[in-house]
């Protein structure tokens, strides 16, 4: 499809034949967690946890000072691959196998992510789909890693009739 001024190009995501098992992929920009951020969330969510919502009581706490709520961090970890990765070609979420948070989140940091493909397959009961395994890793502004999970998409294939992800493995 084409204009006047030149062909019309949409952003999406990747089809499960485009990843590559081993690539990773940057995403930009990261996102500051601010304290805003933090407390609307964690009210949305229902999450009354001190930890995220009272400064006087978490200045007693190990950590000195709020954390940002765990949950907060790994939506953002996730969303922040969505452009790059799955934006338009994913079917759904199946699932994380882990999830982890090795290092606390404080407001003002920010979170950069980054995606490795770990595994894709065919699936065997819905052409032109396939499952892809991936790494999210988090890591604040110097570079520690503060959250890691690991889960399962059900992806589209750039030919919906075809199954073209490698491994004829079942369902």
């Amino acid at each position: 499809m084409s204009e006047e001024n030149g062909p019309v190009i949409q952003q999406r995501g990747l089809y499960l034949d485009e990843m590559e098992v081993g690539a990773v992929y940057k995403h930009a920009p990261g996102r500051t967690m601010t304290e805003a951020d933090n407390t609307w969330f964690t009210a949305v969510t229902m999450n009354t946890q001190a930890l995220h919502l009272d400064a006087a009581w978490s200045e007693q706490q190990p950590f000195g000072q709020r954390l940002v709520n765990s949950m907060f961090t790994l939506a953002t970890l996730v969303g922040l691959s969505v452009s790059q990765l799955t934006q338009g070609t994913i079917v759904g979420n199946l699932g994380f196998s882990e999830v982890s948070f090795p290092h606390p989140v404080f407001h003002g940091d920010t979170l950069y992510a980054e995606t490795k493909i770990l595994d894709k397959r065919n699936s065997k009961s819905r052409p032109g789909q396939g499952i892809v395994t991936l790494e999210h890793i988090g890591r604040n502004q110097d570079g520690t890693v503060v959250a890691r999970a690991v889960r399962q998409t059900l992806m589209f294939t750039s030919d919906p009739n075809a199954n073209t992800a490698g491994s004829d493995a079942a369902e």
